[in-house]
C-alpha cells in the first residue's frame, strides 16, 4: 500500500526502520507520464522500497521561465504512481524544502556551460542543490534518471562522484511516443501542429545516428544536416544543436571511436523540447 507523505521529518521516521532494505530514489517534478513511471519499473528490479518524489523546483527555474504554468495534478500522479508499485510518494511544498532563503547551493562547473547550462543560466545550480537535497533526505541506495535529460544525468552523476554521496546513479532509457517523440511534462503544451512538427526531432536525431553508422565523422556536417531538416517545420525555433563527448561534454574536432552525444532543444511556439541520442561510434549500428 502506497503511503503519501509532505514532510521531511515523516519521510525520514518512515525510512529509519528499514534494516538492510534497498531504497531507490525517482526523483520528478510531478505531471507523470510513462517515462517516469518506467523509471518506478527499473527500481522496483534493484530496491525493495522506491520512493517517489514529486516536486517542482523554483530553483531550477529561470525569471522568464515557466515555474507557474509548470503542468500541476498531484491527485493523478497518486493514482498513477500508486498504480505502478511506488512504495512511498514525496510530496513536499516549497516551504518545506526550503523554509529559509536559500544561501547554500551545490554548483557543478564545466559540463553545464554548455546545452541547457547554457542557455539556462542557474539551471543546474538549481537541480544539483535540490537533488543533493533529496538524498540527504531519502539517503537511497540507487536514483533513477531518464536519458532524456542527459545532461542532468553527466551533472548529477559528476556531483556523486566528486562528492562521495553514497547512491548509485542510474540513467535509464528515453521512451518515445509512437512517432518519436520524447515523452515530456511539457508536451501537453503543443497546440495541434506544433505537436505534429515536434516528430522532426526524433528524424533528424535518427538521419545523424544513420550519418555516423554510415562512416561519416564529420561534426560540422552532421550538425548542419540536423539544422536543415528541423528548419523543414516552419514552427520549430532552434535553441541548440551540438555534437559532444559523453559525459565529459567537451566538442569533438572529429567523431572518432568514444562516445557521443547528439543533443537539441528547440521551441515549439512557447514549449521549449529536448532530446537526445548517445552512440558509440566505435561500435557501427546496421
Amino acid at each position: 500500500m502506497m503511503q503519501t507523505v509532505n514532510t521531511i521529518k515523516e519521510l525520514r521516521e518512515l525510512l529509519q526502520d528499514r534494516n538492510v532494505k534497498k531504497v531507490g530514489l525517482v526523483p520528478t517534478m510531478g505531471y507523470l507520464h510513462e517515462g517516469h513511471l518506467s523509471l518506478v519499473d527499473e527500481a522496483k528490479k534493484h530496491c525493495d522500497i522506491v520512493v517517489m518524489s514529486i516536486f517542482v523546483n523554483p530553483l531550477q527555474f529561470g525569471p522568464n521561465e515557466d515555474f507557474d504554468r509548470y503542468p500541476r495534478n498531484i491527485e493523478r500522479d497518486r493514482t498513477l504512481a500508486k498504480s505502478r508499485g511506488v512504495d512511498l510518494l514525496f510530496v513536499p511544498d516549497i516551504n518545506e524544502m526550503y523554509p529559509q532563503p536559500v544561501i547554500t547551493t551545490v554548483s557543478v562547473t564545466g559540463i553545464t556551460g554548455r546545452l541547457c547550462g547554457k542557455s539556462r543560466p542557474g539551471h543546474f545550480d538549481g537541480v544539483a542543490t535540490v537533488v543533493s537535497k533529496l538524498f540527504h533526505i531519502v539517503q537511497p541506495d540507487y536514483a533513477f534518471f531518464g536519458q532524456k535529460d542527459a545532461q542532468q544525468v553527466a551533472v548529477v552523476k559528476r556531483m556523486v562522484e566528486d562528492l562521495n554521496m553514497p547512491v548509485e546513479v542510474v540513467s535509464c532509457p528515453i521512451v518515445r511516443e509512437e512517432d518519436g517523440l520524447a515523452m515530456s511534462s511539457r508536451n501537453v503544451y503543443l497546440k495541434p501542429e506544433e505537436r505534429a512538427q515536434a516528430k522532426v526531432l526524433y528524424q533528424s536525431l535518427q538521419h545523424a545516428r544513420q550519418l555516423i553508422n554510415q562512416g561519416e565523422t564529420d561534426p560540422a556536417f552532421i550538425q548542419g544536416e540536423i539544422i536543415k531538416l528541423i528548419k523543414t517545420r516552419d514552427r520549430a525555433d532552434i535553441d541548440y544543436v551540438e555534437i559532444l563527448t559523453y559525459p565529459d561534454l567537451d566538442p569533438p574536432d572529429q567523431i572518432k571511436d568514444n562516445p557521443i552525444i547528439i543533443a537539441l532543444a528547440v521551441k515549439f511556439g512557447k514549449t521549449r523540447l529536448i532530446d537526445n541520442v548517445i552512440m558509440d561510434p566505435g561500435k557501427r549500428e546496421a
